[in-house]
């Protein structure tokens, strides 16, 4: 289905008559703003997915137990890889939080961990994976910013450590680590609580984050998927998209009868 006007319209009715209005959003919203996807084909157009650049296995809880200098050391190839000379949000991340702040998005659900939904003004944010912008301490879990943290690992201190002795880890879910239950649940409950349910960006391929679709669709709330490649979920979706965020979101916005920006 293409992001016509009249689709346009249809949906922003929806969303403006609706009293919850809950998104979704993958890797297809951080991809134009220079994050390359975790996954993927090489062949695709823009940069390589991450997993066929970096071993899946060098970023294993089981490797940072073990060796925690070499995960710090890899995983600063990582950031360099995912984050270059910095990012920062794009039009689709910006009509996100305009959506938001007029009243229109109650709650946002990412599985992105590179904060730029937090940098562009979004508040109700549920970061399903954590994210790159924390740390956490492994032994008494207290979180500090990352970015003078990754200056102390640029630096050669390796693996950085806390105030108590612990070993600091990066605020995201690494392999071999469950979701954080109060995140997921918070996602299940304004997943089956919500009206409208947007997937935006997301190929909906990676649980338990894939599931969240499907629970609001069963609860009986209006399902819009936007992404520029189809979905598993596409069959149920009473809006089915192929869209780029970047350019549907802000005509999303318009729709409503706005430009974005607060």
């Amino acid at each position: 289905m293409e992001a016509n006007d009249a689709v346009l319209s249809a949906l922003a009715s929806d969303i403006a008559e609706a009293e919850r209005v809950v998104a979704l959003t993958g890797a297809g919203v951080s991809v134009p703003s220079g994050v390359p996807p975790f996954r993927g084909d090489p062949g695709d157009d823009g940069p390589d997915p991450v997993w066929e650049t970096h071993d899946p296995a060098e970023f294993h809880r089981r490797r940072f137990d073990a060796d925690p200098e070499g995960f710090w050391t890899d995983r600063l190839s990582l950031r360099e890889t995912l984050y270059g000379d910095g990012v920062a949000p794009n039009a689709a991340h910006e009509a996100l939080a305009t959506l938001e702040a007029r009243g229109h998005l109650d709650t946002l659900l990412t599985q992105n961990v590179d904060g730029l939904h937090a940098a562009a003004g979004s508040d109700a944010v549920v970061e399903l994976h954590g994210t790159s912008a924390r740390v956490v301490c492994d032994r008494c879990g207290a979180t500090q910013p990352a970015g003078p943290v990754w200056e102390r690992v640029r630096g050669g201190e390796r693996p950085p450590t806390c105030d108590c002795g612990g070993v600091l880890k990066p605020d995201v879910v690494l392999f071999g680590e469950p979701l954080p239950d109060e995140a997921f649940d918070r996602a299940q409950t304004a997943a089956r609580r919500c009206d409208v349910f947007l997937a935006v960006g997301s190929s909906l391929t990676v649980r338990p984050a894939a599931l969240l679709p499907e629970i609001a669709a069963e609860s009986g709330a209006t399902l819009a998927v936007l992404n520029l490649d189809p979905t598993e979920h596409d069959d149920r979706a009473d809006y089915d998209l192929r869209a780029d965020a970047t350019e549907v979101l802000p005509s999303l916005v318009a729709a409503l009868g706005g430009t974005t920006g607060r």
